[in-house]
């Protein structure tokens, strides 16, 4: 059974898209130029779409699966399962106002006339925060807005902030923080529900191995156990002989936010030629 997958045709998550597929071992016989690719070593057919269109697609069962940006599902649909966040494509969605506006609290959004592309997610933000403006749907381009005159304020994609700086604006509220997430249309089948599960294995095994760094040390025997609470590893490390006569090699694995603090106290509790290296996949 062939499950069908919408991604993104070109923007910031087509391509870390498809290298996930490549991370995954998923090969495929069609150019990126077509609408539609199939994978020749898993029963998997990408549909390359508009982001916009991509949950709607899901929604319908067009496409049993999607990648897209937890902002575009938001403001889209609310109709579809959302089965696992994919570390990539991460920004916020953010109201800006003009840089030389005295803005406090949610309450100075008052009266605002806001331009958007993302109004039913803006309209639930200002609900759930008691505040009330004036919203102008438009796509593409929402920085200029206040510079010709249709809106005072925006609420738009951020990654940097530095076109917001360009346009005179500064961020003033974070509506959401999102990332590109993959989802599913509801009750698949259970056919197509076994082939995501392959899939997802897969998936957890890259993410995790992103994760994590695979480390070789050298220790004096008489610090392996001190060393070896530091470094638990997946269950516990794994301890070597050396040639040398009261010397031990330990390979551990060390989660990526905890990695310069642990080096730290490797090398205080005496470990030497320590060597990092990074792992391509992890199965656990």
């Amino acid at each position: 059974m062939k499950i069908k997958i919408a991604i993104q045709k070109k923007g910031r998550l087509s391509e870390k898209s498809l290298n996930l597929f490549k991370e995954c071992g998923i090969r495929f016989e069609n150019g990126i130029g077509n609408l539609k690719m199939s994978a020749t070593n898993f029963p998997l057919e990408v549909l390359l779409l508009r982001d916009d269109d991509i949950p709607q697609y899901v929604e319908a069962g067009v496409a049993d699966l999607g990648i897209v940006g937890q902002n575009v599902v938001w403001e889209k649909t609310d109709n579809v399962d959302e089965i696992r966040r994919l570390g990539y494509g991460k920004c916020r969605l953010s109201i800006a106002v003009d840089k030389n506006y005295n803005y406090k609290s949610i309450s100075y959004i008052e009266n605002l006339q806001i331009a958007t592309s993302y109004p039913n997610i803006l309209r639930k933000f200002l609900e759930k925060n008691g505040a009330k403006a004036k919203i102008h749907k438009i796509s593409g381009s929402v920085e200029i807005a206040p510079g010709i005159g249709l809106a005072n304020a925006v609420c738009d994609i951020v990654s940097t902030g530095s076109t917001l700086t360009l346009n005179g604006l500064k961020e003033v509220e974070t509506v959401l923080k999102s990332e590109a997430v993959l989802i599913a249309t509801k009750n698949l089948p259970a056919e197509k529900q076994a082939v995501l599960d392959k899939l997802l294995f897969r998936m957890n095994a890259v993410q995790k191995a992103k994760d994590n760094k695979y480390i070789l040390l050298n220790a004096p025997n008489d610090k392996v156990e001190t060393i070896s609470n530091i470094l638990p590893g997946m269950k516990s490390p794994t301890i070597v002989p050396l040639k040398e006569e009261g010397w031990s090699s330990i390979h551990s694995v060390i989660n990526e936010n905890d990695f310069w603090e642990v080096i730290e106290q490797l090398k205080k509790v005496g470990a030497q030629g320590i060597l990092v290296m990074p792992i391509e996949k992890m199965i656990i």
